[in-house]
């Protein structure tokens, strides 16, 4: 197994930083799937349990300069890879204002993903630091519980307003409860209710317009998309705009 590749691109660097951070928030440790056109962030665990699931998706021509893997055998060319979440937002708040970032699979008496930074010092020459995060190679026979989950079509779809708006409303109900009841329809209308036994708070957002249904859930993504539900933890992309469809679900996707 190989695996090497490297960012230069600043905002491509900065969004792939905004990524990592999300998900160090959501879980401990996720999954890294390497395949030849895609980097994917999974997450697995048991909704019913009070866990989050989530099928994260990156082009790598989107983000990378330099691209170059080889999977476990020709027929099975992909690497999953298990990892601390927060090891790798951590050592990627490193790169802020680098030159360059490149992230290599090495064996270092024990398996990891090797993160390099090119920073520039001050007086204009480059340094290099150097983060070695310890991974779990995920075995071929255990693939199977890491694949893409299955989301039903949607019942309403519908644009969101402004992310900051929508984030700080949230961010401030998570204060009172920690559940929120998201609720659509198709005028238009999107409203954001908590409810416990001393109060109940509702913010409206009218005026939203709904992508036709009929588009499917490629549209959606096209217009990155993000649905969550976790028990009142609510992280969001800082996107330009998107769209979400409105089904009873617990799948966290992002695809970029």
């Amino acid at each position: 197994m190989k695996f090497r590749a490297k960012i230069v691109d600043t905002a491509c660097l900065n969004h792939f930083t905004r990524v990592s951070n999300m998900i160090a928030k959501l879980a401990k440790t996720c999954t890294l799937r390497i395949s030849p056109d895609k980097l994917n962030f999974i997450l697995s665990d048991r909704v019913a349990n009070g866990g989050v699931s989530m099928w994260c998706e990156l082009e790598q021509e989107n983000f990378f300069s330099e691209f170059q893997m080889e999977g476990v055998s020709a027929e099975n060319n992909e690497i999953y890879l298990e990892l601390t979440s927060e090891n790798l937002s951590r050592a990627l708040k490193t790169a802020q204002n680098a030159r360059a970032l490149k992230i290599k699979l090495t064996n270092k008496h024990f398996p990891c993903l090797t993160v390099s930074i090119e920073l520039l010092s001050v007086s204009s020459s480059s340094r290099v630091v150097t983060h070695d995060i310890p991974v779990k190679v995920i075995p071929r026979k255990l693939w199977k519980d890491l694949q893409e989950p299955t989301v039903p079509d949607a019942d309403v779809s519908i644009y969101l307003p402004v992310l900051k708006t929508m984030k700080s409303v949230v961010e401030k109900m998570k204060n009172i409860s920690n559940h929120l009841i998201i609720e659509a329809n198709l005028n238009g209308e999107l409203n954001l209710k908590i409810e416990t036994e001393l109060v109940c708070v509702t913010t409206h957002f009218k005026d939203l317009g709904n992508p036709p249904l009929g588009l499917g859930r490629e549209h959606i993504m096209e217009l990155s998309h993000l649905l969550l539900h976790c028990g009142g933890k609510v992280n969001l992309l800082d996107v330009r705009s998107w769209s979400v469809g409105l089904r009873a679900s617990s799948f966290l996707i992002c695809k970029t």
